[in-house]
């Protein structure tokens, strides 16, 4: 729609823009965003928002896909609130797209911003039975989530562990991948047993679902082996955006726990980073640019090791640099409407005007006509998204009025410069002249006429006092305003600052005088290098004396303070300024540039540049530094020489150790001090060496037959030197002159085990070990004596008999073994049926037992049972095995309490017989716990009747507590609470979830 704005006639007055009566075009408060309809949802409903304020109102009209939506359509789902767009019952295939509305009044049309529809949905998992996983301990395992088919933006993942809500909890060996919400195991040990079960989250539609349960079930295994770190999670190529939140995943399975370690290949990684879940989450907030590259994660443990790089792109969203803006231009004047965005890729940008597509490139106007008038929209756009400027471009045409913007009394400094402005509201641009009283002035060397209508006059005098009148014409009318011009007496600073020199900490004074015309009033404005001093918010170092004698007092002065003052002596007329120096004494500035210059095994040579002395010479040097054990500390070095002058920029740091990686730091001291640290050296390693500390604390011995157990305190890190770290083990019997010698390539291993069939038990060796590296062996540790492994018992125990106690335990006895190398005896115990061995329970007896009980047992089960005696070396061969039947179980309903009587000084209390199910025992009789509430001991009575009289207490509430036993065990209770002998007997009753109240009145 193409509207033409009124042509005003001369003399006729322009209204202000600003003012609403005029009117203006749609401008957006509300527009359509991306939605997520569930399709489960409740609502049948969904509500697109578009809202404009305009003048007059705007009417809407909405598009989906690019076509009109016909509101009045026979059967539409559509309706129209306010602007706003209404689905009734959506239907997916019908509703679903991209949708955008259109706000319109006489002054033109604007196109909102497209807010997709979308239906979201998360389908339960797959019904089918999920796969038991056996894994022997040790290894690393992998439960699959396959999380099912969905439609809901971004799903989160958790486990749960046999049931909700007992969630799993992550740690460095246990982790969930948001990427496939697999569940990863880096070393499954015996407490991993359970049915684990997938739960997917979808926040867009508030919906979650489970999986089926997948047991797990960890495979004993002795001894448990160790695996190289291996990779298992590998985040992908990532493109980013900028201001972005992003994580990167990695983890790995492997035993011992593997660690993870992040790095950026092109550098240190960035210092928005921050890594997490023990190290399997690297986290990058608000990613710019330099943030891109190429990132490793590096999963280690003493096995081995494993690496896994990704690239990380960022790109950004377009952006406005410059956009338009709405604006009133003059009638044939020229005008350049500008946008320009960034982006990456690079936004392609487009126009509209009044909602229609214009084929222009750029918006460029050489003589502007009223038909450009209207609503027009800049479009940047790249493949991450799409934003919108809008403006409302007026052309119009008037004759001069002064009006809103009369020619105003002006005041000017004798001696000074003044600008009178002339400012009507016209268009297009007039023709200005002016007049002093009845006098039309030109142009000359101290009157100028200015491009924009102001009148300027340099070196004012009192003779230019009087009233001045701008005359503005054009060929729609003219116009004239006059003002008033009076010259004041010029601002004179009368005491200027002067330089001053202190020490830091110290007092300083600037002081500041100036006489001004005494009709107007004096302000004082103190500035720092042309920096403006807030004295109220930076008081704790400036104070200011009286407003006419500004004295600035700096305290406690810091180097910081240093610099150029500034007093402005300022009036509503002119001001005046007048500088002096401040200059502060104090410790050294930082020293910058610290390199390595030169190393060795030892020693770094470090080279520096010098920092500002700030006005005291340096005295000296002093060197610190922190290897990449300590991370965090920091220590002062030895360096040669051990003074280090301060007119010197080189010293050698030494007593290092080798193949350890550096960071070195400078300060610089003076009479006043020591000052600020440099910024850390770059990260350096000195050259490698032969190590030359050997392993301590060498023992050993045990382990299983024909073994020898060689044991050691690890060299630490510091000393290993060099690459390749490893031990040298050496050993021979006794009374041998020939040593063996085993390499040990672990730097972090603290035992080996040499395995031989020909070692006999019991055998004493003499054994010693050294550490090495890539550049060769160091010395040997003391020698020690330990003893090869005994034999494992050889015989089985014998006459292993049993019984069953109740439904759940039983007992267990045997002849002792009498061999002298028996450390004690494990009786193993299963299911003969349900479990099988591999589901055995166990239990270790000490050696001088022959017995145990057996607990945890199921009712009515039959169980096999085997007994072998074990030491350091292992088990010895089983027992025959023995059969036990358990007991039915006791019953689990309680018996019903169905009275009680006072009798004097005590209470009889009565229930019904407990009839067992079939696959309970029988009742063999009643047991009453007669107890004080509070405590959990009391009188344990026994009776074969149905009935039992017990004393009634004056003081205190007790217990009574019945239940059933039988061969297999005591029942479940019934409980009766009983309140001394006073005015009532309360009891309560507990029967299968019901509870009864009885009051009875003496």
């Amino acid at each position: 729609m193409n509207t033409h704005l009124l042509v005003i006639h001369p003399g006729l007055v322009c209204l202000s823009p600003t003012d609403e009566a005029t009117g203006f075009g749609p401008v957006f408060e509300e527009q359509p965003v991306e939605t997520i309809y569930p399709e489960e949802s409740p609502e049948a409903k969904i509500t697109l928002n578009c809202r404009t304020r305009a003048n007059p109102p705007a009417t809407y009209i909405w598009k989906l896909n690019n076509m009109i939506i016909d509101l009045n359509e026979e059967g539409s789902q559509y309706s129209l609130v306010g602007g706003n767009l209404v689905i009734s019952n959506p239907i997916k295939n019908k509703h679903e797209g991209n949708y955008s509305c259109m706000a319109s009044n006489t002054f033109g049309t604007v196109v909102s911003r497209k807010g997709s529809v979308q239906f979201g949905y998360l389908d339960l998992f797959s019904s089918e039975e999920r796969e038991t996983v056996k894994v022997k301990e040790g290894q690393g395992a992998v439960l699959l989530c396959a999380p099912p088919p969905h439609h809901s933006g971004t799903l989160s993942f958790r486990w749960i562990l046999n049931e909700f809500p007992t969630f799993i909890p992550l740690d460095k060996r246990r982790f969930v991948s948001q990427s496939n919400g697999n569940l990863y195991i880096s070393k499954v040990d015996s407490t991993d047993t359970g049915n684990y079960s997938c739960i997917a989250s979808s926040p867009s539609i508030s919906k979650s679902v489970f999986s089926n349960y997948i047991p797990l079930v960890p495979l004993a295994e002795r001894p448990i082996r160790k695996y190289p770190a291996d990779l298992n999670v590998k985040f992908p190529d990532t493109t980013a955006l900028v201001g972005q939140n992003i994580t990167l995943e990695c983890f790995a399975l492997g035993n011992p726990v593997p660690e993870i370690h992040w790095k950026k290949l092109e550098g240190p990684l960035p210092p928005n980073h921050e890594v997490r879940m023990a190290g399997a989450h690297l986290h990058l907030y608000n990613v710019q640019f330099e943030d891109g590259g190429t990132y490793q994660c590096e999963a280690v443990n003493s096995r081995g090791k494993d690496y896994h790089t990704g690239r990380v792109s960022v790109e950004a969203f377009p952006e406005w640099v410059e956009h338009i803006s709405s604006t009133e231009k003059d009638l044939g004047s020229e005008y350049t409407m500008s946008c320009v965005a960034s982006g990456k890729p690079k936004p392609r940008i487009h126009w509209l005007k009044n909602g229609e597509p214009l084929d222009r490139k750029e918006m460029k106007f050489s003589s502007l006509t009223f038909d450009d008038s209207g609503m027009y929209q800049c479009i940047a756009e790249n493949h991450h998204g799409v934003i919108y400027a809008n403006a409302e471009l007026r052309v119009f045409a008037c004759a001069p009025t002064f009006e809103l913007n009369p020619v105003k009394r002006v005041l000017a400094p004798k001696n000074g410069r003044v600008v009178i402005e002339c400012r009507p509201k016209v268009a297009p641009k007039p023709n200005f002249s002016w007049s002093k009283d009845t006098e039309l002035l030109s142009n000359s060397t101290r009157v100028f006429i200015l491009e924009d209508g102001s009148l300027e006059i340099l070196n004012v005098t009192r003779a230019d006092e009087g009233r001045y009148t701008c005359f503005a014409e054009n060929d729609w009318g003219k116009a004239n305003s006059t003002g008033a011009l009076l010259v004041t007496e010029s601002t004179k600073i009368t005491l200027a600052p002067s330089n001053v020199d202190v020490k830091v900490g110290e007092n300083a004074w600037m002081q500041c005088a100036a006489s001004h015309d005494s009709t107007l009033d004096i302000t004082f404005i103190w500035s720092l290098d042309g920096r403006v001093i807030d004295l109220h918010k930076e008081s704790q170092h400036y104070e200011r004396g009286s407003e006419t004698i500004s004295n600035l007092l700096i305290k406690n002065a810091q180097l910081k303070h240093a610099g150029r003052y500034s007093c402005t002596a300022q009036t509503t007329v002119d001001n005046i300024t007048a500088s002096a120096h401040l200059v502060v004494r104090g410790p050294p500035g930082a020293p910058g540039g610290v390199r390595v210059v030169n190393k060795t095994d030892k020693s770094v040579t470090l080279h520096w540049s010098r920092g500002a002395d700030n006005h005291s010479p340096i005295s000296k040097y002093t060197i610190q530094y922190r290897d990449s054990l300590t991370n965090d500390v920091w220590k002062i070095g030895s360096t040669s020489p051990a003074d280090v002058e301060g007119n010197t920029e080189v010293a050698t740091v030494v007593n290092l150790f080798p193949w350890t990686e550096y960071e070195f730091r400078v300060f610089a001291t003076n009479t006043l001090g020591t000052g600020e640290p440099s910024d850390p050296s770059p990260k350096d390693k000195t050259l490698e060496a032969i190590p030359v500390v050997a392993p301590s604390d060498i023992s050993g011995g045990g382990g299983t037959s024909r073994e020898l157990t060689i044991t050691w305190t690890p060299v630490q890190p510091q000393y290993y030197y060099g690459p390749n770290f490893g031990y040298i083990v050496a050993f021979k019997p006794q009374d041998d002159y020939q040593w063996r010698t085993m390499v040990v390539a672990d730097p972090q291993a603290s035992r080996y085990v040499h395995k031989e069939s020909s070692i006999p038990p019991l055998t004493k060796f003499q054994v010693k070990v050294k550490a090495f590296n890539s550049e060769g062996e160091g010395p040997y540790s003391l020698t020690a004596i330990i003893s090869s492994a005994q034999d494992a018992p050889s015989e089985a125990p014998g006459s292993v008999k049993g019984k069953a106690l109740s439904a759940t335990d039983a007992s267990v006895w045997w002849l002792p073994l009498l061999q002298s190398n028996i450390d004690g005896y494990q009786v193993k115990y299963w299911r003969s049926h349900e479990d099988g061995e591999a589901g055995a329970q166990r239990v270790v007896v000490p050696r001088r037992e022959n017995h145990t009980r057996l607990e945890g047992m199921k009712p009515d089960s039959i169980y096999l049972i085997e007994v072998r005696g074990y030491n350091s070396a292992g088990y010895g061969p089983p027992s025959q095995h023995l059969q036990i039947h358990t007991k039915k179980a006791p019953p689990s309903r309680p018996p019903k309490i169905i009275g009680k009587k006072l009798k004097g000084q005590s209470v009889n209390i009565a229930w019904e017989d407990v009839e067992p199910l079939d696959s309970e025992a029988s009742i063999d009789g009643y047991k009453v716990l007669y107890r004080q509430q509070g405590h959990s001991t009391g009188i344990l009575y026994t009776t074969s009747k149905r009935f039992i009289d017990l004393p009634l207490h004056a003081d205190g509430t007790f217990v009574v507590e019945v239940r059933a036993h039988s061969e297999g065990g005591d029942g479940a209770v019934a409980q009766i609470h009983i309140t001394g002998t006073t005015d009532t007997v309360v009891y309560y009753q507990n029967y299968q979830s019901y509870c009864l109240l009885i009051t009875t009145l003496k």
